[in-house]
């Protein structure tokens, strides 16, 4: 399949781009963060994804949403990358939306789905609990309790975990990995925002002795892992192409720079040196869109189950929109450090998708065990 977009797909990607330009551009992430907004995030701007169609884009349309698949999720997420959007999308309309669509009985689809497509509602997956990606390590336990389960342990990085209107937690249970929806007001549950260095969210969440009923199981008890799977790997994918956005969008702004920056009496972008250093670039980030783009397809095809295009598209996008963001600062000069220019946050928000469901070592290894290494 050629590595490119369909003409629907294209069509979509203006719409994205168009729409967030227009209604959430990096002075909306500004405004949030300076004006010290208590979610970190717009509920209006999540209602007008429901409109635009984005928040429900792979939930099925008998559920309200757009019934599209990986390669358009990952279309609005690079449109995201490239705006440097605070939005529930990933939580909520990729992570969640994928697990309850997956495993989810009809009184939870019918419940959620519809309402985070509408941007009515958000939910966060609540899987990691150390300071790295670790989804086989999971420590939190669930036992059963009269006619459900008494869940705890802890959770970190949970996105948006602060504003959601339900969890999903995952929990090991004696069968197995589980996942449970949860009320977030559900006594024992403890919840603390946490600002990241993007200023984007995520949030810390406790679970002590947190009582839930039986129909609270997302699936069965102990078959959370497929559901879990796909959510993170079309997450890890989506991640990539946020990755792709804002790696790309620093570059433009660089080139921009340095058509209109002298120093020596010339355009900085006539040496030689900057030339050779954006055009390495140039060819890095369309390698990397190349295979994001290849392992949304292969997602959508399900020639992927175990997600190592995933991996690979992950790894690479992370490297090179690194390397994108160092080029954008260094070329920018010392103002390349300071606030007032964008391409600061464009690095920090790099880094933090980096760490995002797995950094480039993670995938690196996940890809060198399923080799036999």
């Amino acid at each position: 399949m050629p590595l490119i977009l369909t003409e629907e797909q294209t069509m979509l990607k203006e719409a994205a781009d168009g729409f967030l330009s227009e209604k959430a551009p990096i002075a909306h992430l500004r405004k949030l963060r300076d004006q010290r907004d208590p979610d970190g995030v717009s509920r209006d701007l999540w209602r007008q994804f429901g409109e635009m169609g984005f928040a429900g884009v792979i939930i099925p349309e008998e559920h309200g949403g757009s019934g599209l698949g990986p390669v358009e999720a990952g279309v609005v997420a690079e449109a995201m990358g490239r705006t440097l959007t605070p939005s529930p999308f990933m939580g909520s309309g990729v992570l969640s939306a994928t697990v309850l669509t997956e495993a989810g009985s009809e009184a939870q689809k019918s419940d959620w789905l519809p309402r985070i497509a509408a941007g009515e509602a958000i939910l966060s997956l609540a899987v990691d609990e150390g300071a790295k990606h670790r989804p086989d390590a999971i420590a939190t336990t669930a036992e059963r309790s009269g006619n459900g389960f008494r869940l705890n342990g802890r959770k970190g990085f949970v996105l948006d975990g602060h504003v959601a209107d339900a969890l999903i937690v995952a929990a090991t249970t004696d069968e197995g990995l589980t996942l449970f929806l949860v009320d977030p007001k559900t006594a024992g549950i403890e919840i603390e925002r946490t600002v990241m260095v993007d200023a984007h969210n995520a949030a810390r969440v406790v679970l002590t002795d947190v009582e839930v009923d039986a129909d609270a199981v997302i699936g069965s008890v102990g078959g959370g892992q497929p559901a879990l799977d796909a959510a993170l790997n079309l997450g890890r994918a989506c991640a990539a192409a946020m990755l792709n956005g804002a790696g790309d969008q620093a570059f433009q702004i660089t080139l921009e720079y340095l058509r209109t920056r002298k120093q020596f009496g010339k355009l900085i972008g006539e040496f030689q040196s900057l030339q050779h250093r954006a055009a390495h670039l140039f060819t890095e980030i369309e390698l990397a869109r190349a295979a994001v783009i290849g392992a949304l397809q292969r997602l959508e095809a399900g020639k992927d189950p175990k997600g190592l295009a995933v991996s690979v598209a992950k790894a690479k996008a992370g490297k090179v929109a690194e390397l994108a963001v160092q080029e954008a600062v260094q070329m920018h000069g010392g103002v390349g450090m300071t606030d007032e220019f964008d391409v600061g946050l464009y690095m920090k928000r790099v880094r933090v998708l980096n760490e995002l469901l797995g950094d480039a070592a993670f995938h690196q290894e996940r890809l060198a065990r399923a080799q036999g290494y």
